[in-house]
Order: structure tokens, then C-alpha cells, then sequence
């Protein structure tokens, strides 16, 4: 079959490499028809490389229709249309029943004392092949995917693989209710949902970023945005708040956040070293790029929540705690606990009316081929790339 393959650092390529098979009772085969790139992919593309491996496939956003099964699966069929979370988790464990699919013990990556395993993502993370592929592997069949009905393109659905509980997890992390104010730091595909999200439910939104396309997309669904490159951005949001600072903040940016320069100067350098060393490095001294993390904490008002989604991997990082403490915020934070919130959003992608968007959410829909340019571009938020789905 054809995947996507990572070669290097800033090197991904479309490559034939062979079917997956049947390895448990409880797998099934999926054909992917619709797949996403990530913000999270960039990690891959750049500074996560010590932990992958040329030939590693990515992704972790599909759709697709089962092609296959193990002789253990019970609730699907060939034929059927699913949805894959991005996570692989066992829906029985103690962490699955209380709603934390992503800290699932069955597939825990234990050697490296992370949660569950993630398709396409690193050693950290199990080293499963990922779904920017024609074929995927999913394990865990009878609990992980999501039945989908036919009829409603790719698009209604494709985003239950991640995006959208991402987002929805966010803001539910955040506490806002109706009529406060929630001030969401990166307006990219998780910041954009999360806001269609916070808007939906009549919460006032303030978006920061520093794209001109993102910020005028975000801008015509009513966020009240913020240019990072005009000024400062936390004086902005204290002016639209009377002083008092947002009620709680969305940080959907992660760990190459623009402006934070020693950061990310550690970062090339440590990715420039042998796997023998750089792989320590990033386990137990690595550092985040944090100023947009620490926009969110200086932003919110005192004694508001900030909430988590970007992607963090840095094991020392140097956090304001005074300013956390004296401030008395409330941190939530974790990759998104899927089959948590497919109940809440599903309906919403069934529904004729499309309230959050989710057929013209994708900016870009390319060929499998396309991958590598579009890695680039994304990464360079070039041609207004906000969300780019692939057809293998």
C-alpha cells in the first residue's frame, strides 16, 4: 500500500510499504478514504524525530470502511463506515470506565511511563503505524471505533477522530459558561473548533494568533481577535475585559509556540544530536517553547481556569508558579479522552443544519502525493493551510 512515511528531520515521503495484517482477534482492517494532517504531525516533522524512525507511517485522523476482521470482533462488519479515534484504548480498563481513554492501562507505553498508545506517533506512544496510509490497523476494534451512517460526506465525521473532542474537551476543561469569556491562545484547526465550540454554547471568545487567515476566518464567526504582532496581546484582552482578565483560556498551541527563542534554539540543537543522546535529553531535560502558555496564565483573571489542549513534551520546563499560585488558577490539561465526548458531538455532525461547520471546516483536500508539500506548508502556515484533509 502507499503511506506517508517519516524519512528525517523536515523529510516525509509517500513510500509503497506492505498491507497490514490481522494480528489479534479483536483487529480490523480499515481502507482509509479520508485522513487528516495535524498540528501535532509538526511535532513528528521537527523536533520529536529522536523518537522516530525512518519508515515510521503517520497520522491519526481516519475514516475509513472495514475491509477486514479478526475472528474476536463482534460489533462491527465488513463493509461498515468508522471512525478512528487517535488513541487506542480497551474500553474495560479502570482509566477507560472512568473516562480517560488516553491513560488507558492495556495499552499504556509503560518503557517510557506514558499513557495509551496514539496511532502514528513515535516510540513514546507505542510506535503504531498511523493512518496517512490507504490501509490502517486498529486494534481494539470492538471498543475504539465509531459507527458512522452513510450518506454525509467524510467531512461530517472525520473530525470525531480528534479534532473535534480535542476541542470540545477544552472547553469543557475550561469551566466558561454562558456569557463569560473564554480567551483562546492559537486559532489553528483546535483553537478554530474550540471556538465554534464556545460560541455555540453563547460564551464570548477572544482569539489570539498571529496569521492573518486564521485570525479572519476565526473573526467572520463572531471571535473578537487579537493580533499577536500588533502589540501586547495580554494589555488587549485586559482592555476587552474591564481590567479583570478573561474568565478562563484555551491554550491550543503546544510546544513550538512562536516567541519563545532560547526554547526553541534547545530544541534544534538537541534535534541535531544521535538518537544515543538526544533521546535522554528530551526524556528528562527537554524544554517546551511556553509563551503561549504564558499568555494564557498572565490573560486570565484571577482565580480562572486554563485550559490545555496543545501538545507539550518537555520535561523541565521553567513555569511561572508565582504567578499561578498568587493568581489561584486551576490547570486541566491531557490529550482528548475521545470516546468521553463522541455522545455530546456526534448528533452535532449528524444534524442537517451542520452547526459547527464541519463540511467547510477543511481548508485544503489533497492527494495522498501531496503529503510532503503539504507538511511544509502547514508548518510555514503558508496559502491560508488551517485544515488539510488527504483522500489516499
Amino acid at each position: 500500500m502507499r503511506a506517508l512515511t517519516w524519512q528525517g528531520k523536515k523529510n516525509v515521503s509517500v513510500e509503497m510499504v506492505p498491507d497490514p495484517k490481522i494480528v489479534e482477534p479483536d483487529d480490523i482492517i480499515i481502507q482509509v478514504t479520508t485522513t487528516g494532517l495535524c498540528g501535532s504531525d509538526l511535532h513528528l516533522y521537527d523536533p520529536l524525530g529522536p523518537f522516530l524512525h525512518p519508515g515510521d507511517i503517520l497520522g491519526h485522523e481516519p475514516i475509513g470502511r472495514v475491509v477486514e476482521k479478526g475472528s474476536g470482533v463482534t460489533e462491527l462488519a465488513v463493509g461498515d463506515r468508522v471512525v478512528v479515534p487517535f488513541q487506542i484504548a480497551c474500553g474495560s480498563c479502570f482509566m477507560c470506565t472512568r473516562g480517560l481513554q488516553t491513560q488507558c492501562e492495556t495499552t499504556q507505553v509503560r518503557e517510557y511511563g506514558m499513557g495509551a498508545a496514539l496511532f502514528g506517533y513515535t516510540d513514546l506512544y507505542g510506535a503504531v503505524p498511523g493512518a496517512q496510509a490507504e490501509l490502517l490497523r486498529v486494534p481494539h476494534a470492538n471498543y475504539g471505533p465509531i459507527k458512522v451512517e452513510e450518506g454525509l460526506n467524510d467531512e461530517r465525521f472525520v473530525y470525531l477522530s480528534d479534532v473535534a473532542p480535542t476541542a470540545w474537551q477544552g472547553v469543557e476543561y475550561s469551566g466558561v459558561q454562558p456569557g463569560e469569556t473564554l480567551l483562546i491562545v492559537g486559532l489553528g484547526p483546535i483553537g478554530e473548533m474550540a471556538a465554534r465550540i464556545a460560541l455555540l454554547r453563547d460564551v464570548r471568545v477572544i482569539g489570539v494568533d498571529l496569521v492573518p487567515e486564521r485570525l479572519a476566518r476565526s473573526a467572520a464567526l463572531g471571535v473578537e481577535t487579537i493580533d499577536l504582532t500588533a502589540g501586547d496581546p495580554v494589555a488587549a484582552v485586559l482592555e476587552l475585559t474591564s481590567g479583570r482578565g478573561a474568565d478562563a483560556a484555551l491554550e491550543a498551541v503546544g510546544m513550538e509556540a512562536h516567541g519563545s527563542g532560547v526554547a526553541e534554539a534547545a530544541q534544534k540543537v538537541v534535534g541535531l544530536l544521535p538518537k544515543a543522546l538526544s533521546r535522554p535529553l528530551m526524556t528528562h531535560a527537554s524544554t517546551d517553547r511556553l509563551a503561549a502558555l504564558d499568555l494564557a496564565f498572565q490573560a486570565v483573571r484571577r482565580g480562572g481556569t486554563v485550559s490545555i489542549s496543545g501538545v507539550y513534551a518537555g520535561a523541565a520546563d521553567p513555569f511561572s508558579m508565582q504567578l499561578i499560585f498568587d493568581k489561584q488558577l486551576t490547570l486541566r490539561m491531557g490529550q482528548a479522552n475521545v470516546k468521553r465526548w463522541v455522545d455530546d458531538i456526534l448528533p452535532l455532525a449528524q444534524d442537517d443544519g451542520d452547526p459547527l461547520g464541519l463540511e467547510s471546516f477543511a481548508t485544503h483536500h489533497l492527494t495522498l502525493e501531496d503529503a510532503p508539500a503539504a507538511y511544509e506548508m502547514f508548518q510555514q502556515k503558508q496559502d491560508g493551510a488551517i485544515k488539510v484533509l488527504f483522500k489516499p
